[in-house]
């Protein structure tokens, strides 16, 4: 586990081959025995496997082909709507239609996916992780007929790898971890931590592509625009609201 730990990638090209059965109930067996708030497992997976049902999502998630070559897609959602059904028929009431709840469900879906990841790479496959979920959470509620209590948070594709890249840079422990306090990034602590990703090939060819003067610029103006994320923040926070997540009264 280690091991794959270590070498993770992120797989965007997949083999036609599927996942086994035997081998797909590990995976969600691992993802269930994630760690979740007071053992209420609030989140749920949908498998999606039939070539109609991942056309529908391959429109969802930008049209990004993955999608159409991975064997499974997995999406993780939120979800209080089971344990709050469950309080109700044992005569207690249920008090998670809130921000709060919302994002305690959402962790929960995190740590699940992750636990299935982590499974899925040790077991020889590969994966990749879909932001579109959030982007276009309102049209997945659509196309799942997810109901109150319900919001999609992240999707995982799977597959037997056609592909094997290069393993992608990681910033220096010293970027992340912090002793004791949190101790604010100096100017110069800034450049000594991101050097080494500024200064790099690929990061040279990135700037040329994009016509841009520093890969920081990549991030702000084409990657993650805040133009864009404003449009989709407000899409999300729709959604929260619709899936009943926003009485803070």
């Amino acid at each position: 586990m280690i091991e794959a730990i270590q070498n993770h990638r992120s797989i965007r090209k997949f083999k036609p081959d599927a996942v086994e059965e035997g081998l797909l109930y590990e995976l969600l067996r691992a993802g269930t025995r994630a760690s979740t708030t007071g053992n209420m497992q609030v989140y749920s997976i949908i498998v999606s496997q039939q070539a109609e049902m991942k056309k529908k999502l391959w429109e969802i998630h930008f049209r990004q082909n993955m999608v159409l070559e991975a064997p499974l897609i997995l999406t993780f959602n939120a979800d209080f709507n089971r344990f709050s059904k469950w309080c109700e028929l044992r005569k207690a009431i249920p008090g998670y239609d809130n921000f709060l709840s919302f994002t305690t469900a959402f962790i929960d879906a995190l740590l699940a996916s992750q636990n299935v990841a982590l499974e899925a790479e040790n077991n020889g496959l590969g994966i990749c992780y879909l932001g579109t979920t959030t982007y276009n959470a309102d049209k997945i509620c659509d196309l799942f007929h997810l109901p109150k209590g319900v919001v999609p948070v992240t999707t995982l594709v799977i597959g037997y790898p056609a592909e094997i890249p290069e393993l992608t840079d990681r910033l220096p422990l010293e970027a992340i971890v912090h002793q004791e306090t949190y101790h604010d990034y100096s100017q110069e602590q800034i450049d000594k931590i991101y050097a080494d990703r500024e200064n790099s090939e690929l990061t040279r060819q990135l700037l040329k592509i994009n016509n841009k003067e520093t890969l920081a610029q990549i991030f702000t103006e084409s990657r993650y625009a805040k133009k864009d994320n404003l449009v989709f923040s407000k899409k999300y926070l729709e959604v929260i609201e619709k899936q009943g997540f926003m009485n803070n009264d």
